[in-house]
């Protein structure tokens, strides 16, 4: 014991003993003024006080402060190299962002202060008990924010820089919630693909596909060294992190064309600089956020999250930020009426029907050049304001004849060979391209309260000439993801089946994504002719027929926690309309009605291995029955306070009553 306390004490730099106990402070002294001394509140004084402390001169203390949070992870050195790796590449480079911003507010006699909640990674945490706290983390990282914000009550605006799948959608939920402060979303860009090679949403496929022998291990080594390009940025795809930054600017939280900006290049990094003037702009003349985020944000939001494909997270998320405002949440009937007028514009990873990165979509023009052609369709609310102070009109305007527009679409040329009108297209060439709207909600007696499928990324092979996907199939049923992942790997999953994962939704797992699961099947030849059903939730870089969201989960006595091995089940999903039913038709060769199936249903009991997952840390428990009373993932999976409060109160009075 003796020789292992020496080996972690050893001590053999006498600088160690150079020991001082009182220093001179900082010279100069603070810019009090009597009034100041006689009225300020004495934590005003004192962070004079501290500022100093951190180095900054007595002289520029009197500019107005402004704050910096981000999701800033890892520890990196002046040259980029790692001291201590972060979580994901989307916020290992984010505190360039801060910086160039920090130092656009020092030069105009402000005075930056910063602050970093850091964020998890949905793809680092894939079919592990890490991804019990990703959905639960948004709400949590939420609070720290606004606390944040309050905790420094001098600050005169906020800008936040935030990258990925949980941190951005966090970061807009608190800055939503800033009513009365001027805000502005940075968004951290994304990370480039390799030269040769596979992207980040492919990738995640090596051990499917390895297990399958589609793959050798000499292959599977080689391509996921590469597939993280660069070391900044979200992944490669459309996935929940691009569309949260896409919605971030078409919500008007950003300036214009920042979305998918390339992470670490310099127009990226001038995206912050741009930002920070804007704050500092939106201070001056009086503009908070309850002027930019309405009601017309919020419909320009889901029109253009139908117009990219975006994933189907945001359902969860863009009814959390129109909570945070103080605004009407879109409810399921808004989300098919948007989706029924907007076509889909956009060929991206991973919808198609062209696999272009995303940086290839910020070169063809992004969100405001989309924008262009909602703007032709009239599905856009040209009035809102955005971060710059101007309306959404006023924005387009200048895009349509800017300069950058023009050198941004020629370089997507020069460099890849890309015209940009096959990656952003206008709505006549999408619909010859078979492009269709994003998302359906199927509706059906194991889905009484809806479920959601992002109908668009069904493969075009499987589905028939009149658009409809067309599915009758027997179940195989897993409580579990790891038993769901092993069956795929062992062949216990074969073409025609339909894979059902129930009590995975808030109440058993924190609705963890499943992306393994999708993932593998994509990229398995026979993945195709598989469906799956399930209450929890998938990534936004999931495609095939995936119907999630399934409601009410099974662990809130749904009827998708009833199925059993071998039970009938007829998927319908018609592309064009955007109508669909999933249905429980029998367990034998006789065919029920949907009817007489939900009735067979209502009898039976409970799957028998159907609970809660035995390693649900508390915290995300405490989530899940939070946002149930709140409305559940519908309502955005948030905590609505009054909500709450009356159950809580009623709990109280219940409990009172049984104990008299």
């Amino acid at each position: 014991m003796t020789e292992q306390i020496k080996s972690i004490m050893t001590e053999e730099n006498n600088d160690l003993y150079k020991i001082h106990t009182h220093a001179q402070g900082p010279k100069g002294s603070l810019p009090l003024t009597k009034e100041m001394l006689l009225h300020a509140p004495s934590g005003e004084l004192f962070g004079l006080t501290q500022n100093v402390g951190m180095g900054w001169k007595p002289s520029r203390l009197k500019g107005k402060q402004y704050l910096l949070l981000s999701t800033q992870g890892g520890i990196r050195k002046e040259d980029g190299s790692p001291v201590a790796l972060g979580y994901h590449t989307g916020h290992w480079e984010v505190g360039l962002l801060t910086q160039a911003a920090a130092e656009v507010i020092t030069e105009s006699g402000g005075v930056p202060f910063a602050g970093y909640v850091s964020d998890p990674c949905d793809g680092r945490s894939q079919g592990t008990e890490g991804m019990f706290d990703s959905l639960p983390y948004r709400n949590d990282a939420a609070i720290v924010f606004r606390r944040l914000i309050r905790s420094l009550p001098t600050r005169k605006g906020v800008l936040g820089v935030a990258t990925c799948d949980k941190g951005l959608p966090a970061m807009m939920i608190a800055l939503a919630g800033m009513h009365e402060l001027p805000c502005v979303i940075v968004p951290g860009g994304v990370t480039l693909p390799p030269t040769e090679g596979e992207d980040a949403g492919k990738i995640q496929t090596i051990g499917a596909r390895y297990a399958s022998g589609e793959i050798s291990l000499e292959a599977a080594a080689d391509l996921g060294c590469r597939a993280c390009a660069t070391p900044g940025g979200g992944c490669q795809f459309l996935g929940t992190a691009a569309t949260s930054q896409v919605i971030a600017e078409a919500m008007g939280m950003t300036v214009p064309h920042a979305a998918l900006a390339p992470s670490g290049q310099p127009v990226w990094e001038e995206m912050a600089r741009q930002s920070a003037r804007a704050m500092m702009t939106l201070e001056e003349k009086g503009i908070r956020m309850k002027d930019i985020l309405t009601e017309a944000s919020i419909h320009n939001a889901m029109v253009v999250h139908a117009a990219f494909g975006g994933s189907t997270n945001l359902l969860l998320h863009i009814p959390a930020f129109a909570h945070a405002a103080g605004l009407p949440v879109p409810t399921v009937q808004d989300w098919i009426r948007v989706n029924k007028d907007v076509p889909r514009l956009v060929s991206v990873l991973p919808n198609g029907p062209e696999y272009h990165p995303t940086v290839r979509v910020f070169l063809a023009g992004g969100v405001p050049e989309v924008m262009l052609h909602l703007r032709r369709l009239g599905v856009l609310k040209e009035h809102a304001l955005t971060v710059t102070g101007e309306t959404l009109g006023t924005v387009l305007d200048w895009w349509e004849s800017s300069e950058r527009r023009v050198r941004m679409r020629n370089l997507l040329m020069e460099m890849d060979g890309i015209d940009a009108d096959n990656v952003i297209m206008q709505p006549e060439r999408a619909k010859e391209r078979g492009l269709t709207s994003t998302v359906t909600f199927p509706m059906g007696n194991l889905a009484p309260e809806g479920s959601v499928i992002k109908s668009t990324a069904i493969d075009p092979t499987t589905v028939g000439e009149d658009g409809v996907y067309r599915h009758r199939g027997k179940a195989k049923v897993f409580t579990s993801e790891k038993a769901a992942i092993s069956a795929i790997k062992n062949n216990g999953i074969q073409a025609g089946d339909v894979m059902v994962l129930m009590g995975r939704g808030p109440s058993g797992t924190g609705m963890e994504e499943t992306y393994q699961l999708t993932s593998a099947l994509k990229h398995l030849p026979f993945g195709k002719y598989v469906s799956l059903i399930t209450d929890a939730r998938f990534s936004g870089v999931s495609t095939g027929a995936c119907i999630g969201h399934v409601g009410p989960e099974a662990l809130a006595g749904g009827p998708i926690g009833k199925l059993r091995d071998g039970d009938t089940i007829d998927i319908i999903v018609d592309r064009n309309r955007l109508e669909g039913t999933i249905h429980f038709l029998g367990d034998s060769d006789e065919v029920l009605t949907p009817e007489e199936g939900a009735r067979v249903l209502a009898d039976r009991d409970p799957h028998p291995e159907l609970a809660p997952d035995e390693r649900l840390p508390d915290d995300t428990r405490l989530w899940a029955a939070l946002q149930s009373v709140s409305g559940g993932t519908w309502a955005g999976s948030v905590y609505d306070v009054d909500r709450i409060i009356a159950a809580l109160e009623a709990g109280k009075k219940a409990l009172a009553q049984q104990s008299r």
